[in-house]
């Protein structure tokens, strides 16, 4: 089949387009997938380069799990397809379903695992004609939404419900989100505000329209004083997917009792943490990766009844793996990058 290898760590360089990739065989509890969209993440690029790995561990552990990854690797978490064949122990009727891939997994080749992988890390994702997933990550969807549409949904915005799922966001918060006119910053303003939260964002002065459109009541710069614009103890939520040097201050705007969740450091993963901060106020911190058992679920329901829109920056073909990865890294767009497979 066509797809992607990722041979190693390092540039674009290490993306090889190949036409001779064999096609998986599913196992008893799979289903195969043949893929039409994948959307492009910041974990691809993260684990591209190596970006997971600590500072004091060998080069080669930089998995998502902080495990040694195996080159060559498919990458691609956010897939749209449909189910072309399934395993001995999964019901034919599941053939022609029209899927969305929860990429946080608990269970491949067969058994269930004590630690989640990440589809497209620690095993083959959607960069490819086909891809393979235990059946019971395979979620049927039903939407007039094009392919390119609901691919740009499972990886963003199933992080995002995780977010709000972890922190008990409600009708009652008033929450603060970074990054908010990224993939999963962008979705965590929809998704907040499906839950009737008001929503303040923070963002460049460019996409300030475009995310009060998708219902944000505030939209803040990035380069404005949180202190000056907001006060101390404004906020009882924050969503934060930067980090960087400017992160005591969200602490500050925090309320007593406030939560604080988290799913990404664009900025820098390194930060300056005032204990005292911490405890005086009785915050609560979540460090969000595996998914919560009820979130994809939730996530296609939002899907089905309309709730959330996608947000498609730009489409690519496949082979253009390039061109979208620069596109992404120059982050001069809002919502989500596609890959196509026609």
């Amino acid at each position: 089949m066509r797809g992607i290898w990722l041979t190693g760590h390092g540039g674009l360089d290490r993306l090889e387009m190949r036409n001779d990739i064999p096609v998986p065989q599913p196992g008893s509890n799979d289903v195969l997938i043949q893929v039409k969209s994948a959307g492009v993440n910041n974990t691809d690029i993260n684990t591209r380069v190596g970006w997971y790995s600590k500072e004091d561990t060998a080069a080669e552990e930089t998995g998502w799990t902080g495990q040694p990854l195996v080159f060559p690797r498919i990458q691609g978490a956010d897939v749209c397809g449909y189910i072309v064949d399934v395993g001995a122990n999964v019901s034919p009727s599941r053939i022609g379903d029209r899927v969305l891939v929860e990429p946080c997994l608990v269970e491949a080749n067969g058994k269930s695992l004590s630690s989640p992988w990440y589809l497209g890390s620690e095993c083959d994702g959607g960069f490819a004609q086909y891809t393979m997933v235990a059946s019971r990550h395979a979620y049927r969807v039903n939407s007039p939404l094009s392919d390119s549409e609901l691919a740009s949904f499972p990886c963003s915005y199933s992080t995002a419900e995780n977010l709000l799922t972890r922190s008990q966001v409600s009708a009652m918060d008033r929450v603060l989100v970074t990054g908010a006119s990224g993939g999963v910053g962008s979705a965590v303003v929809q998704l907040a505000k499906a839950r009737g939260a008001e929503v303040i964002a923070i963002t460049s002065g460019s996409k300030m329209s475009g995310i009060l459109d998708l219902g944000a009541s505030t939209a803040i710069s990035r380069n404005d004083d949180l202190l000056t614009v907001l006060g101390h103890n404004s906020v009882n939520v924050v969503v934060d997917l930067v980090a960087g040097s400017q992160w005591p201050v969200l602490l500050d705007v925090l309320q007593p009792g406030g939560r604080y969740a988290t799913a990404g450091a664009i900025a820098c993963p390194h930060v300056s943490l005032d204990v005292r901060t911490l405890y005086l106020k009785d915050l609560t911190f979540f460090g969000c990766t595996q998914l919560e058992p009820s979130v994809f679920s939730h996530l296609i329901q939002s899907i089905e009844t309309g709730q959330i829109r996608p947000l498609v920056a730009s489409t690519f073909p496949l082979e253009q793996i390039a061109r979208a990865q620069e596109m992404f890294l120059a982050k001069k767009f809002m919502g989500k990058i596609v890959l196509t497979l026609d």
